[in-house]
């Protein structure tokens, strides 16, 4: 018995990895990394090496240390504009299409006719790209041919929706926000799908009335959907991009950072290393929220 209980415990032993399969786990895991590297945090690094350089993507290397910086935020008339717009974007997107999106996930988790229908409608425009979105909203807001002014019968006196600069960011944030809505919503809607129904109940037992219940009993369980909302929020308005160049190559009112670095970097004027100081100052802010966010999962964690 000892003999065999000592042949069991040599077999339960750690396995031992064949030269085999230390290959298969290297080529399984390297590839991806590789990838990671070569297309992720290769061209972040050097985006923030050259950003302290003068380069015009032929010519030599010119160090200036935090001159692109000093130039972007004191001489370069189109930064601030570009800033105040995707502030903009992050406003209206955060303020009017999430809580919107919040709606529709309340309505049809109570299970209403067709709801099934809605869904679908309502995600369908998700699957498109900002590109698309971009077309589209030309298709309506088409200052001669648009759908929009031939509904209002503006034939005569038709209102330029996308080229008067006052009124061109409000029309591509209300495509935006048709687009990022239906996101919005199946991510609220999966969250409610898990809020424990008996705190419903126990909510209702106690006098509260359905308003009161969802705010202070179904929103508070909700907050690790309301965190990767508000990330997925401000990332989606900070690389904004397809849709304003697909309108009007991101000028005339609708510049955005993510147009200043392709305008810089395979514009004309081929200032890679300025460029790659306005992507930096993208990368940067992006960065503030991602942390916030991971740190808000890890003391989570650490509470659960």
């Amino acid at each position: 018995m000892p003999l065999i209980n000592a042949r069991r415990a040599k077999r339960r032993g750690p396995r031992r990895f064949t030269s085999r399969d230390l290959a298969v786990i290297g080529v399984l895991l390297g590839i991806p990394v590789l990838l990671d590297l070569a297309l992720i945090w290769g061209p972040t690094l050097a985006s923030i090496g050259l950003s302290f350089t003068n380069w015009d993507g032929i010519g030599d290397i010119h160090w200036v240390g935090i001159d692109n910086y000093k130039t972007l935020f004191t001489g370069y008339p189109p930064f601030w504009p570009a800033v105040r717009n995707n502030v903009l974007w992050v406003a209206f997107l955060g303020c009017v299409a999430t809580p919107f999106g919040l709606l529709l996930a309340v309505l049809l988790d109570k299970g209403v006719r067709f709801s099934r229908f809605y869904q679908s409608t309502l995600y369908m425009p998700v699957v498109l790209s900002l590109a698309i979105v971009g077309f589209i909203a030309q298709l309506i807001f088409s200052r001669d041919q648009g759908a929009l002014n031939a509904i209002l019968s503006n034939e005569n006196d038709p209102v330029d929706w996308l080229g008067n600069p006052d009124l061109n960011i409000w029309m591509v944030l209300l495509a935006a926000a048709w687009r990022h809505t239906g996101y919005v919503m199946i991510l609220y809607l999966a969250g409610l799908k898990s809020v424990d129904p008996s705190l419903k109940e126990a909510a209702a037992i106690d006098g509260a009335s359905e308003t009161q219940t969802f705010f202070r009993v179904v929103l508070p369980t909700l907050r690790p959907v309301n965190i990767i909302v508000g990330v997925i929020t401000v990332i989606e308005a900070l690389r904004a991009f397809d849709i304003v160049y697909a309108i009007n190559h991101g000028r005339n009112g609708l510049e955005l950072l993510s147009v200043l670095v392709t305008d810089n970097i395979i514009g004309e004027a081929s200032r890679i290393g300025f460029g790659s100081a306005i992507a930096v100052v993208l990368l940067t802010v992006s960065l503030g929220f991602i942390v916030t966010y991971l740190v808000q999962e890890l003391r989570g964690g650490k509470k659960g």
